[in-house]
Formats: C-alpha cells, sequence, structure tokens
C-alpha cells in the first residue's frame, strides 16, 4: 500500500532561528507569519530545539529578570561539540528567557519525509508536541508539519478509501476473489461484511484496513469458515441443567 509520507505534507519554507535570536524578535516571527511556533537551528542549519507559543508564555508569566551590569554580561552562546545545549531546560529556566537557546525546549523531536502519516501522528501524542521539525539524513532542517497538515489525510473522499481497500488489499494483497468481502465507506467509516477461509484472515484484512489512509474507524462483520487460532476454545452446546427436587416432585405427582 501507498501510505502517504509526511514529504506530501510538510511545508518546506520554514519559518526558524538561530540560538542568539532575541525573545522579542521570535515573539515578532510568530505574529507575522501566524504561526504558533518554530525550529532552531544552527549555522548548519540543524534542528536544536523548538519554540512553541507555550514557552514564551511561561516566559512572560515569569518575573522579568533584573538589568545586569555590563561587566556581568554573559559572553555569546556558542554550540556545544555534541550540537544539544546542555543548558537546564524547564519552566524557571524559561521564566528567565532572552534568546531562543533559553526559550526552546531540546532535544528536538522530529521526522523524516519518508515518514508515513501514521508515524507523525504517533510520535506527537506521545511527546504532546503540536508541530514536527521534518530533517534530512544528517538533522538538517527541510520542512515542518503540523497537527493541522495531518488532519488533511482525513479529506480524502470515500470513494478513493474504498478503492485503495478493494484494489489494494482485497485483490492484489491478499488474493480474494471480488465478491469474498464487500467494503462500504461512509465519512471514513469502513463496514467490512463477507466470509473469509479462516479467523486469522480477518484479523489481516482489518489490520491493513486501518491503516488506509483517511480511514476513522473499521466495523467488522466478516465471518470465517475454519478457526485457526488455536487459542480460541470450541463452542459446545451445554448440557441440559436438571433440577432435581423438581424432578422428583414430578415423579410423585404422576405416581398412582
Amino acid at each position: 500500500m501507498k501510505h502517504s509520507k509526511i514529504g506530501s505534507l510538510m511545508v518546506d519554507d520554514v519559518v526558524s532561528v538561530i540560538p542568539q535570536t532575541s525573545f522579542k524578535e521570535v515573539a515578532k516571527l510568530l505574529a507575522v507569519h501566524r504561526i504558533s511556533g518554530l525550529p532552531v537551528v544552527d549555522t548548519d542549519d540543524k534542528v536544536l530545539g523548538v519554540i512553541s507559543e507555550s514557552d514564551l508564555i511561561l516566559r512572560q508569566a515569569g518575573a522579568a529578570p533584573a538589568a545586569e551590569p555590563a561587566r556581568r554580561a554573559q559572553p555569546a552562546w556558542r554550540p556545544p561539540p555534541t550540537g544539544v545545549d546542555e543548558t537546564e531546560d524547564g519552566p524557571g529556566t524559561k521564566a528567565r528567557a532572552m534568546i531562543a537557546r533559553e526559550l526552546m525546549s531540546h532535544p528536538a523531536i522530529t521526522v523524516h519525509a519518508g515518514d508515513t502519516i501514521a508515524v507523525a501522528a504517533r510520535t506527537m501524542a506521545q511527546h504532546h508536541v503540536e508541530r514536527l521539525p521534518v530533517v534530512d539524513t544528517e538533522g538538517r532542517l527541510a520542512g515542518i508539519v503540523t497537527r493541522r497538515d495531518l488532519l488533511q489525510v482525513f479529506l480524502r473522499p470515500d470513494a478513493d478509501i474504498r478503492r485503495e481497500i478493494v484494489d489494494e488489499i482485497l485483490e492484489q494483497t491478499l488474493w480474494l476473489s471480488p465478491d469474498a468481502v464487500q467494503a462500504h465507506v461512509i465519512d471514513g467509516v469502513v463496514t467490512l461484511d463477507g466470509q473469509l477461509g479462516r479467523f486469522s484472515d480477518i484479523q489481516v484484512v482489518v489490520r491493513l484496513t486501518q491503516e488506509v489512509d483517511g480511514v476513522v474507524s473499521v466495523v467488522d462483520k466478516l465471518t470465517y469458515r475454519c478457526d485457526d487460532s488455536g487459542s480460541r476454545p470450541v463452542r459446545q452446546t451445554p448440557p441440559a441443567v436438571v433440577d432435581d427436587a423438581r424432578h422428583s416432585r414430578m415423579h410423585v405427582e404422576r405416581s398412582p
């Protein structure tokens, strides 16, 4: 199956900043470009971290740092050999942040252009982030993808979803006859109906259908002729339960 890749959804014209970019400039970029976050890159365009609106809110919620004498000014920041800033990261640090290096969350959670939409969605959910920088094999910024971008896949027409299920899953992958399984798609919800040879076949069909881009859920109405799971007990009709006391009373009543 040809799942949509991140490269087909990502924005490749990315607004980014360097670690020394001031707090005010970061806020200005977010406002001007109407975005809610941006990556921080080094001089080699490698992604060091990500700044979101919530990071700026933490800064504004904290007490403004007092002006320091010129003799105590900090030297210009230099990336450590590992390429990752080792400065303490947390609400306290962000509340005193003056530049992008202090604002950003790091290390950055990233994906690659060749990753599927499902991979990006799971990554966002696992790390509770709303955007993911897209990087190349060397970690350089190639684009960015947001939750809104990923949601575009659910705008896929039902007819396209059904066509992929029938052509690529049922016929080309599983070699099923056209009348073995019927697939109906309404608003992204797929209903599978029909009979397969084995119980394990049902699990495969349902799993592959769930992975199709644009599928919201799968309603499984499939049946099978042979249970090959080896762990499902064979259903037997339970023996009739006889009420001995009632049976004895009936026997006595019918005795002459």
